[in-house]
Protein backbone atom coordinates (compact mmCIF):
# COMPACT_ATOMS: atom_id res chain seq x y z
CA UNK A 1 0.00 0.00 0.00
CA UNK A 2 0.75 3.38 -0.42
CA UNK A 3 0.80 4.37 3.08
CA UNK A 4 3.60 2.28 4.26
CA UNK A 5 6.34 4.33 1.96
CA UNK A 6 5.76 7.36 3.28
CA UNK A 7 6.65 6.03 6.72
CA UNK A 8 10.02 4.47 5.36
CA UNK A 9 11.84 8.02 5.33
CA UNK A 10 13.53 8.38 8.19
CA UNK A 11 14.11 4.58 8.78
CA UNK A 12 17.64 4.49 10.03
CA UNK A 13 17.54 2.34 12.86
CA UNK A 14 15.73 4.37 15.18
CA UNK A 15 16.58 2.27 17.93
CA UNK A 16 19.57 3.04 18.55
CA UNK A 17 20.54 5.36 21.10
CA UNK A 18 17.11 5.38 22.53
CA UNK A 19 15.74 3.83 25.58
CA UNK A 20 12.58 1.90 25.29
CA UNK A 21 9.66 4.33 27.28
CA UNK A 22 7.98 3.08 30.09
CA UNK A 23 4.69 3.72 28.29
CA UNK A 24 5.48 2.18 24.88
CA UNK A 25 2.24 -0.10 24.78
CA UNK A 26 -0.05 3.36 25.10
CA UNK A 27 1.74 4.73 22.74
CA UNK A 28 1.57 2.19 20.21
CA UNK A 29 -2.20 1.69 20.34
CA UNK A 30 -2.34 5.44 19.14
CA UNK A 31 -0.03 5.00 16.40
CA UNK A 32 -1.66 1.66 15.35
CA UNK A 33 -5.17 4.19 15.40
CA UNK A 34 -2.81 6.24 13.05
CA UNK A 35 -2.27 3.63 10.71
CA UNK A 36 -6.46 2.77 10.50
CA UNK A 37 -7.10 6.49 9.54
CA UNK A 38 -4.25 6.77 7.24
CA UNK A 39 -5.94 3.32 5.03
CA UNK A 40 -9.17 4.29 5.24
CA UNK A 41 -8.72 8.31 4.61
CA UNK A 42 -7.40 7.27 1.40
CA UNK A 43 -9.30 4.87 0.43
CA UNK A 44 -12.35 7.11 1.77
CA UNK A 45 -11.62 9.12 -1.95
CA UNK A 46 -13.01 6.18 -4.00
CA UNK A 47 -16.26 6.84 -2.36
CA UNK A 48 -15.47 10.78 -2.46
CA UNK A 49 -15.15 10.69 -6.03
CA UNK A 50 -18.44 9.74 -7.79
CA UNK A 51 -20.17 12.51 -4.95
CA UNK A 52 -18.57 15.49 -5.86
CA UNK A 53 -18.98 13.88 -9.50
CA UNK A 54 -22.56 13.96 -9.51
CA UNK A 55 -22.78 16.81 -7.16
CA UNK A 56 -20.59 19.43 -9.45
CA UNK A 57 -21.58 17.39 -12.51
CA UNK A 58 -17.95 16.82 -13.78
CA UNK A 59 -16.11 14.99 -16.46
CA UNK A 60 -14.11 11.40 -15.28
CA UNK A 61 -11.02 13.56 -15.61
CA UNK A 62 -12.52 16.61 -13.63
CA UNK A 63 -13.18 14.42 -10.94
CA UNK A 64 -9.85 12.93 -10.79
CA UNK A 65 -8.32 15.71 -9.78
CA UNK A 66 -9.24 14.89 -6.02
CA UNK A 67 -6.79 12.59 -6.33
CA UNK A 68 -4.47 14.41 -8.08
CA UNK A 69 -5.01 17.12 -4.80
CA UNK A 70 -4.56 14.69 -2.46
CA UNK A 71 -1.35 12.53 -3.69
CA UNK A 72 0.64 15.74 -4.66
CA UNK A 73 1.30 16.26 -1.34
CA UNK A 74 3.06 13.22 -0.79
CA UNK A 75 5.78 14.91 -3.64
CA UNK A 76 5.59 18.58 -2.48
CA UNK A 77 5.55 18.02 1.62
CA UNK A 78 7.37 15.04 2.16
CA UNK A 79 10.99 16.40 1.78
CA UNK A 80 10.28 19.24 4.05
CA UNK A 81 8.33 16.83 6.37
CA UNK A 82 11.78 15.01 7.28
CA UNK A 83 13.15 18.61 7.88
CA UNK A 84 10.56 18.73 10.69
CA UNK A 85 11.44 15.67 11.86
CA UNK A 86 15.06 17.11 12.25
CA UNK A 87 13.90 20.02 13.90
CA UNK A 88 11.42 18.94 16.66
CA UNK A 89 11.90 15.34 16.53
CA UNK A 90 9.20 12.70 16.17
CA UNK A 91 6.65 13.04 18.63
CA UNK A 92 6.09 16.27 18.31
CA UNK A 93 6.64 16.17 14.39
CA UNK A 94 3.97 13.79 14.77
CA UNK A 95 1.66 16.46 16.63
CA UNK A 96 2.54 18.40 13.95
CA UNK A 97 1.08 16.64 11.35
CA UNK A 98 -2.31 15.40 13.20
CA UNK A 99 -3.36 19.36 13.27
CA UNK A 100 -2.42 19.53 9.79
CA UNK A 101 -4.99 16.85 9.48
CA UNK A 102 -7.50 17.93 11.73
CA UNK A 103 -7.34 20.96 9.70
CA UNK A 104 -7.83 19.14 6.59
CA UNK A 105 -11.16 18.07 7.42
CA UNK A 106 -11.90 21.00 9.28
CA UNK A 107 -11.63 22.66 5.74
CA UNK A 108 -14.75 21.11 4.39
CA UNK A 109 -16.76 23.39 6.70
CA UNK A 110 -16.03 26.29 4.33
CA UNK A 111 -15.87 24.10 1.66
CA UNK A 112 -19.33 23.02 2.25
CA UNK A 113 -20.44 26.31 2.54
CA UNK A 114 -19.32 27.65 -0.69
CA UNK A 115 -20.47 24.53 -2.49
CA UNK A 116 -17.57 24.98 -4.66
CA UNK A 117 -15.63 22.35 -5.94
CA UNK A 118 -11.73 23.85 -5.66
CA UNK A 119 -12.50 24.19 -2.02
CA UNK A 120 -13.10 20.81 -1.75
CA UNK A 121 -9.71 19.63 -3.51
CA UNK A 122 -7.49 22.62 -1.11
CA UNK A 123 -9.18 21.06 1.79
CA UNK A 124 -8.29 17.14 0.76
CA UNK A 125 -4.32 18.73 0.09
CA UNK A 126 -4.19 20.30 3.34
CA UNK A 127 -5.44 16.60 5.03
CA UNK A 128 -3.02 14.72 2.85
CA UNK A 129 -0.23 16.95 3.63
CA UNK A 130 -0.79 15.96 7.18
CA UNK A 131 -0.88 12.78 6.86
CA UNK A 132 2.07 12.77 4.64
CA UNK A 133 3.98 14.62 7.95
CA UNK A 134 3.13 11.94 10.18
CA UNK A 135 3.46 8.91 7.89
CA UNK A 136 7.22 9.99 7.80
CA UNK A 137 7.54 9.33 11.44
CA UNK A 138 5.53 6.70 11.76
CA UNK A 139 7.79 3.68 10.86
CA UNK A 140 10.62 5.21 13.29
CA UNK A 141 8.19 5.52 15.91
CA UNK A 142 6.78 2.28 16.03
CA UNK A 143 10.42 0.89 16.33
CA UNK A 144 11.26 3.59 19.06
CA UNK A 145 8.24 1.82 21.23
CA UNK A 146 10.18 -1.33 21.93
CA UNK A 147 13.01 -3.30 21.65
CA UNK A 148 14.85 -3.85 18.27
CA UNK A 149 14.03 -7.31 17.87
CA UNK A 150 10.39 -6.95 17.66
CA UNK A 151 10.47 -3.86 15.12
CA UNK A 152 9.59 -6.14 12.28
CA UNK A 153 6.25 -7.68 13.78
CA UNK A 154 5.37 -4.47 15.54
CA UNK A 155 5.32 -3.15 11.56
CA UNK A 156 3.47 -5.60 10.30
CA UNK A 157 0.61 -5.28 13.13
CA UNK A 158 0.55 -1.83 12.19
CA UNK A 159 0.05 -2.40 8.83
CA UNK A 160 -3.07 -4.74 9.29
CA UNK A 161 -4.42 -1.94 10.93
CA UNK A 162 -3.80 0.58 7.93
CA UNK A 163 -5.37 -2.45 5.51
CA UNK A 164 -8.59 -2.91 8.17
CA UNK A 165 -9.23 0.64 7.47
CA UNK A 166 -8.90 0.56 3.51
CA UNK A 167 -11.47 -2.23 4.15
CA UNK A 168 -13.71 -0.22 6.52
CA UNK A 169 -13.72 3.06 5.62
CA UNK A 170 -15.71 2.95 2.07
CA UNK A 171 -18.30 0.38 3.24
CA UNK A 172 -19.34 3.03 5.88
CA UNK A 173 -18.68 5.94 3.65
CA UNK A 174 -20.63 4.48 0.95
CA UNK A 175 -23.72 4.34 3.31
CA UNK A 176 -23.07 7.84 4.78
CA UNK A 177 -21.72 9.85 1.32
CA UNK A 178 -23.38 7.95 -1.56
CA UNK A 179 -26.71 7.05 0.26
CA UNK A 180 -28.35 9.87 -1.43
CA UNK A 181 -27.04 9.83 -5.05
CA UNK A 182 -29.71 7.88 -6.51
CA UNK A 183 -33.13 9.91 -4.72
CA UNK A 184 -32.78 13.01 -6.85
CA UNK A 185 -32.21 13.52 -10.11
CA UNK A 186 -29.37 16.40 -10.74
CA UNK A 187 -30.21 17.33 -14.42
CA UNK A 188 -33.88 18.21 -13.47
CA UNK A 189 -32.37 21.05 -11.11
CA UNK A 190 -31.54 24.24 -12.00
CA UNK A 191 -30.64 27.73 -10.48
CA UNK A 192 -31.56 28.05 -6.47
CA UNK A 193 -33.02 24.71 -6.55
CA UNK A 194 -29.90 23.26 -7.90
CA UNK A 195 -27.41 25.22 -5.44
CA UNK A 196 -29.55 24.36 -1.95
CA UNK A 197 -29.38 20.29 -3.13
CA UNK A 198 -25.53 21.11 -3.63
CA UNK A 199 -25.52 23.01 -0.81
CA UNK A 200 -27.67 19.82 1.57
CA UNK A 201 -25.39 17.05 0.07
CA UNK A 202 -21.85 18.80 0.65
CA UNK A 203 -23.17 18.75 4.29
CA UNK A 204 -22.98 15.02 3.80
CA UNK A 205 -19.25 15.29 2.97
CA UNK A 206 -18.91 17.82 6.02
CA UNK A 207 -20.51 15.70 8.77
CA UNK A 208 -18.01 12.42 7.60
CA UNK A 209 -15.05 14.72 7.72
CA UNK A 210 -16.03 16.69 11.50
CA UNK A 211 -16.28 13.37 13.14
CA UNK A 212 -12.91 12.24 11.18
CA UNK A 213 -11.22 15.73 12.97
CA UNK A 214 -12.81 14.85 16.24
CA UNK A 215 -11.35 11.38 16.25
CA UNK A 216 -7.43 12.86 14.92
CA UNK A 217 -7.58 15.89 17.38
CA UNK A 218 -8.31 13.65 20.27
CA UNK A 219 -5.02 11.40 19.09
CA UNK A 220 -3.14 14.81 18.51
CA UNK A 221 -3.93 15.84 22.09
CA UNK A 222 -2.68 12.51 23.59
CA UNK A 223 0.39 11.89 22.05
CA UNK A 224 1.17 15.64 23.29
CA UNK A 225 0.43 14.48 26.64
CA UNK A 226 2.79 11.74 26.08
CA UNK A 227 5.85 13.04 24.15
CA UNK A 228 7.84 13.62 26.92
CA UNK A 229 7.77 9.99 28.13
CA UNK A 230 9.81 9.44 24.66
CA UNK A 231 13.41 9.97 24.65
CA UNK A 232 14.55 11.17 21.19
CA UNK A 233 18.47 11.44 19.77
CA UNK A 234 18.84 14.40 17.43
CA UNK A 235 18.78 12.40 14.27
CA UNK A 236 22.24 13.55 12.15
CA UNK A 237 21.73 16.45 9.16
CA UNK A 238 22.21 15.64 5.65
CA UNK A 239 21.77 17.12 2.47
CA UNK A 240 18.13 17.01 1.40
CA UNK A 241 19.28 16.76 -2.74
CA UNK A 242 22.48 14.36 -2.42
CA UNK A 243 19.61 12.08 -2.88
CA UNK A 244 18.70 12.05 -6.54
CA UNK A 245 21.86 10.85 -7.77
CA UNK A 246 21.05 7.42 -6.74
CA UNK A 247 18.30 8.01 -9.80
CA UNK A 248 21.61 7.26 -12.09
CA UNK A 249 21.56 3.57 -11.05
CA UNK A 250 19.44 1.02 -13.35
CA UNK A 251 17.85 -0.58 -10.37
CA UNK A 252 16.89 2.12 -8.29
CA UNK A 253 15.70 4.28 -11.12
CA UNK A 254 13.75 1.64 -12.35
CA UNK A 255 12.05 0.73 -9.09
CA UNK A 256 11.36 4.28 -8.53
CA UNK A 257 9.45 4.29 -11.61
CA UNK A 258 7.43 1.30 -10.88
CA UNK A 259 6.92 2.28 -7.27
CA UNK A 260 5.00 6.02 -9.83
CA UNK A 261 3.28 3.60 -11.89
CA UNK A 262 2.42 0.98 -9.19
CA UNK A 263 0.62 3.88 -7.44
CA UNK A 264 -0.83 5.49 -9.75
CA UNK A 265 -2.53 1.95 -11.69
CA UNK A 266 -3.49 1.14 -7.88
CA UNK A 267 -5.49 4.29 -7.04
CA UNK A 268 -6.27 4.93 -10.69
CA UNK A 269 -8.49 1.89 -10.63
CA UNK A 270 -9.78 2.07 -7.31
CA UNK A 271 -10.77 5.57 -7.77
CA UNK A 272 -13.57 4.30 -11.06
CA UNK A 273 -14.29 1.15 -9.05
CA UNK A 274 -18.03 2.88 -7.77
CA UNK A 275 -18.80 4.12 -11.34
CA UNK A 276 -17.39 0.94 -13.06
CA UNK A 277 -19.81 -1.06 -11.23
CA UNK A 278 -22.88 1.37 -11.94
CA UNK A 279 -22.35 0.85 -15.87
CA UNK A 280 -25.28 -0.74 -17.14
CA UNK A 281 -22.54 -3.51 -18.99
CA UNK A 282 -21.19 -4.35 -15.91
CA UNK A 283 -23.47 -4.68 -12.57
CA UNK A 284 -25.66 -1.44 -12.89
CA UNK A 285 -25.63 -1.41 -9.33
CA UNK A 286 -26.65 2.04 -7.47
CA UNK A 287 -23.91 4.16 -6.14
CA UNK A 288 -24.45 2.98 -2.30
CA UNK A 289 -24.17 -0.50 -3.71
CA UNK A 290 -21.14 -0.23 -5.74
CA UNK A 291 -19.54 1.45 -2.97
CA UNK A 292 -19.85 -0.88 -0.44
CA UNK A 293 -18.35 -3.25 -3.20
CA UNK A 294 -14.77 -0.88 -2.76
CA UNK A 295 -13.94 -3.34 0.50
CA UNK A 296 -13.32 -6.28 -2.06
CA UNK A 297 -10.56 -4.27 -3.36
CA UNK A 298 -9.05 -3.28 -0.61
CA UNK A 299 -10.04 -6.37 1.50
CA UNK A 300 -8.14 -8.28 -1.10
CA UNK A 301 -4.77 -6.48 -1.05
CA UNK A 302 -4.85 -7.04 3.31
CA UNK A 303 -5.59 -11.16 2.07
CA UNK A 304 -3.00 -11.28 -0.11
CA UNK A 305 -0.29 -9.43 2.51
CA UNK A 306 -0.74 -12.74 4.36
CA UNK A 307 -0.05 -14.97 1.21
CA UNK A 308 2.78 -13.28 -0.42
CA UNK A 309 4.60 -13.26 2.80
CA UNK A 310 5.03 -16.92 2.87
CA UNK A 311 5.69 -16.69 -1.25
CA UNK A 312 8.03 -14.50 -0.86
CA UNK A 313 9.96 -17.10 1.61
CA UNK A 314 9.73 -19.72 -1.52
CA UNK A 315 10.07 -18.01 -4.58
CA UNK A 316 12.55 -15.24 -6.29
CA UNK A 317 10.85 -11.41 -4.83
CA UNK A 318 11.06 -10.65 -8.86
CA UNK A 319 9.79 -13.34 -10.69
CA UNK A 320 6.63 -12.90 -8.18
CA UNK A 321 6.29 -9.42 -8.89
CA UNK A 322 6.61 -10.30 -12.30
CA UNK A 323 3.46 -12.44 -12.02
CA UNK A 324 1.65 -10.55 -9.68
CA UNK A 325 1.56 -7.62 -12.48
CA UNK A 326 1.13 -10.26 -15.24
CA UNK A 327 -1.88 -11.08 -13.01
CA UNK A 328 -3.82 -7.38 -12.78
CA UNK A 329 -2.98 -6.99 -16.51
CA UNK A 330 -4.82 -10.44 -17.41
CA UNK A 331 -7.66 -9.34 -14.83
CA UNK A 332 -7.77 -6.17 -16.61
CA UNK A 333 -8.39 -7.32 -19.81
CA UNK A 334 -11.11 -9.60 -18.44
CA UNK A 335 -12.92 -6.71 -16.80
CA UNK A 336 -12.33 -4.30 -20.59
CA UNK A 337 -13.75 -7.24 -22.54
CA UNK A 338 -16.58 -9.05 -20.90
CA UNK A 339 -19.70 -8.11 -18.89
CA UNK A 340 -22.20 -8.45 -15.62
CA UNK A 341 -20.47 -9.90 -12.63
CA UNK A 342 -17.48 -11.38 -14.47
CA UNK A 343 -16.40 -7.98 -15.55
CA UNK A 344 -17.01 -6.36 -12.06
CA UNK A 345 -15.02 -8.89 -9.91
CA UNK A 346 -12.44 -9.48 -11.69
CA UNK A 347 -11.33 -6.01 -11.64
CA UNK A 348 -12.18 -6.16 -7.68
CA UNK A 349 -9.79 -9.12 -7.48
CA UNK A 350 -6.94 -7.18 -8.89
CA UNK A 351 -6.53 -5.84 -5.20
CA UNK A 352 -5.29 -9.13 -4.32
CA UNK A 353 -2.58 -9.13 -7.24
CA UNK A 354 -1.74 -5.78 -5.54
CA UNK A 355 -0.66 -6.84 -2.51
CA UNK A 356 2.56 -7.69 -2.64
CA UNK A 357 3.50 -4.88 -5.22
CA UNK A 358 4.91 -2.43 -3.10
CA UNK A 359 7.12 -3.75 -0.83
CA UNK A 360 9.01 -6.02 -3.32
CA UNK A 361 9.29 -3.15 -5.29
CA UNK A 362 10.47 -1.28 -2.35
CA UNK A 363 12.96 -4.10 -1.50
CA UNK A 364 14.02 -4.89 -5.16
CA UNK A 365 14.66 -1.57 -5.95
CA UNK A 366 16.74 -0.76 -2.70
CA UNK A 367 19.57 -3.58 -2.77
CA UNK A 368 22.48 -2.66 -3.03
CA UNK A 369 22.19 0.86 -2.00
CA UNK A 370 24.25 -0.11 1.17
CA UNK A 371 24.31 3.32 3.90
CA UNK A 372 22.17 5.26 1.40
CA UNK A 373 19.20 3.15 1.81
CA UNK A 374 17.86 5.78 3.94
CA UNK A 375 18.15 8.58 1.39
CA UNK A 376 16.51 6.00 -1.42
CA UNK A 377 13.56 5.79 0.79
CA UNK A 378 12.72 9.69 0.34
CA UNK A 379 13.35 9.61 -3.24
CA UNK A 380 10.56 6.26 -3.40
CA UNK A 381 8.34 8.24 -0.94
CA UNK A 382 8.14 11.08 -3.67
CA UNK A 383 7.26 8.46 -6.40
CA UNK A 384 3.56 8.47 -4.92
CA UNK A 385 2.85 10.80 -6.88
CA UNK A 386 2.45 8.75 -9.33
CA UNK A 387 -1.41 8.48 -7.12
CA UNK A 388 -1.88 12.36 -8.35
CA UNK A 389 -1.03 11.98 -12.23
CA UNK A 390 -1.86 8.27 -13.64
CA UNK A 391 -5.84 8.30 -12.50
CA UNK A 392 -5.65 11.88 -14.09
CA UNK A 393 -4.79 10.04 -17.41
CA UNK A 394 -7.08 7.54 -16.98
CA UNK A 395 -10.35 9.57 -16.20
CA UNK A 396 -9.38 11.91 -19.72
CA UNK A 397 -9.20 8.56 -21.36
CA UNK A 398 -12.57 7.66 -20.22
CA UNK A 399 -14.37 10.37 -21.07
CA UNK A 400 -12.94 9.79 -24.30
CA UNK A 401 -13.01 6.38 -24.96
CA UNK A 402 -15.14 5.20 -22.40
CA UNK A 403 -14.20 3.49 -18.75
CA UNK A 404 -13.33 0.09 -20.02
CA UNK A 405 -11.46 1.18 -22.99
CA UNK A 406 -9.49 3.81 -20.29
CA UNK A 407 -8.11 0.14 -18.45
CA UNK A 408 -5.10 0.38 -20.66
CA UNK A 409 -4.01 3.14 -18.85
CA UNK A 410 -3.44 1.01 -15.63
CA UNK A 411 -2.18 -1.94 -17.67
CA UNK A 412 0.55 -0.02 -19.19
CA UNK A 413 1.58 0.90 -15.80
CA UNK A 414 1.71 -2.66 -14.71
CA UNK A 415 3.27 -3.52 -18.11
CA UNK A 416 6.71 -1.97 -17.01
CA UNK A 417 6.01 -3.26 -13.67
CA UNK A 418 6.02 -6.89 -14.70
CA UNK A 419 9.54 -5.59 -16.64
CA UNK A 420 10.80 -4.98 -14.21
CA UNK A 421 10.48 -7.80 -11.95
CA UNK A 422 12.40 -9.60 -14.80
CA UNK A 423 14.87 -7.47 -14.96
CA UNK A 424 15.12 -7.82 -11.30
CA UNK A 425 14.94 -11.16 -10.47
CA UNK A 426 18.35 -11.39 -9.74
CA UNK A 427 20.05 -9.87 -6.59
CA UNK A 428 22.78 -6.72 -6.88
CA UNK A 429 25.36 -5.98 -4.63
CA UNK A 430 26.35 -2.90 -3.44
Amino acid sequence: MTQQLASTLTAEKPNQGHEIPSHAPQLRIFIFALFFIFGGITSLNDVIIPKLKDLFVLTYGEAMLVQSAFFAAYFIVSLPAAAIVRRFGYMRTAVIGLLTMTAGCLLFVPASASGVFITFLVALFVLASGITIVQVVANPLICLLGAPSTAHSRLTFAQAFNSLGTAVFPYVGSILILGSLATVDQKALSGAALEAYRAAETQVVFRTSGALALAIGFVAVMVWIWRKNLVETPAESTSTWRAFDLLGRPRFGMGALSIFLYVGGEVAIGSVIVNYLMQSDVMGLGAEAAGKNVPLYWGGAMVGRFIGAYLLRVFSPGKLLACAAGGVIALLLISANTSGTVSGYSLLAIGLFNSIMFPTIFSLASEGLGKRAAEGSGIICMAIVGGAIVPLFTGYAADFVGLKAALAVPAICYAFILGFGINARRPVHS
